[in-house]
């Protein structure tokens, strides 16, 4: 069977991509450093997604179990693994570089032949590139060389509202139903494995910006600007009509950049920025502005979402 490493179980790990990659035929080896989390993934061998929308429904996802991130096991299952993901943040992709070095050293001296790819998929600009530099520094000239024609680092755009609610059970998770996973077709080692739910792009970096300029630009300033009125929650926040209107402008003078930029269809941008907005205003996720605004020295930064 196919087999797929997700770094991080938290929520988004395991309420998108591992979800994702569930769903398509993989069995799912989530890595992680909190013991709780990967014990409960070993005990239960299944969790449930709940899609808390218009229309809501469960998914149960199956077929996974779990390893700690920072223990030997984890290069034995990279050297057997097809498809190496990430949901961790920025700033903890070089602390995971060395185990996934140390696994590709491994499928070399194991001989292992066929392709190996890793996608980021985490909130920024080519986080896969920044991943495969880190993971460079910890190989040999050999081994970088045999990585070159082995491995692949595709950077990808990710997209889904994954709130940390708590359920009776721990590992059990809420999103809302919409996502989007666009990763760089050319990036792949071997081709582009077929994956339901992930789109292969060929001008990512626009969806990146896209993302990052109307999503996440927009999510941040409802935040800040609920969490100024006291307001707990995004939907609570979007519904106040002066903030609404502070980030609908906001959001369509980033968009009006991103059309010059890349050309966009202004029309059809302008109606996606209303989509993203209807998003925020999704009752049932109740998210918490402190988790949308958290890190802002990161996010009001000028490669981030302003």
């Amino acid at each position: 069977m196919k087999r797929a490493i997700q770094f991080g179980a938290g929520n988004i790990g395991r309420g998108f991509i591992g979800a994702v990659l569930s769903e398509a035929g993989y069995h799912v080896v989530f890595a992680d450093v909190n013991m709780e989390v990967i014990d409960r993934i070993n005990k239960d061998g299944a969790y449930t997604v709940h899609i808390m929308d218009v229309e809501s429904r469960d998914v149960r996802i199956s077929n996974i179990s779990g390893v700690d991130s920072g223990g030997g096991e984890i290069v034995d299952e990279i050297v057997r693994a097809e498809i190496i993901t990430t949901a961790v943040g920025l700033r903890i992709l070089p602390f995971i570089a060395p185990a996934i070095a140390k696994g590709i050293a491994a499928r070399r001296a194991a001989g292992v032949g066929e392709p190996l790819n890793v996608i980021a998929c985490e909130n920024g600009i080519r986080a896969t590139s920044q991943l495969k530099e880190e993971v460079y520094k910890h190989l040999s000239a050999e081994e970088a060389a045999w990585c070159d024609a082995h491995v692949g680092f595709a950077d990808c755009s990710v997209d889904r509202i994954v709130p940390p609610v708590r359920s009776e059970n721990p590992i059990d998770v809420v999103v809302e139903n919409f996502y989007e996973w666009n990763v760089e077709e050319k990036s792949f080692a071997g081709g582009a494995p077929h994956i339901e739910g992930m789109n292969l792009a060929d001008n990512l970096l626009a969806y990146i910006e896209r993302k990052l300029f109307t999503l996440n630009t927009g999510h941040a300033i409802t935040a800040y600007l609920g969490r100024m009125k006291g307001l707990a929650t995004i939907d609570e926040s979007i519904a106040d009509p002066a903030i609404f209107a502070i980030v609908k402008e906001a959001m369509q003078q980033s968009g009006q950049a991103l059309v010059e930029k890349f050309g966009f269809d202004r029309d059809a941008h302008f109606k996606y920025i209303d989509k993203i907005i209807g998003r925020f205003k999704n009752p049932y996720l109740k998210d918490d502005v402190a988790r949308v605004g958290r890190e802002p020295l990161r996010k009001l930064s000028s490669t981030d979402r302003l």
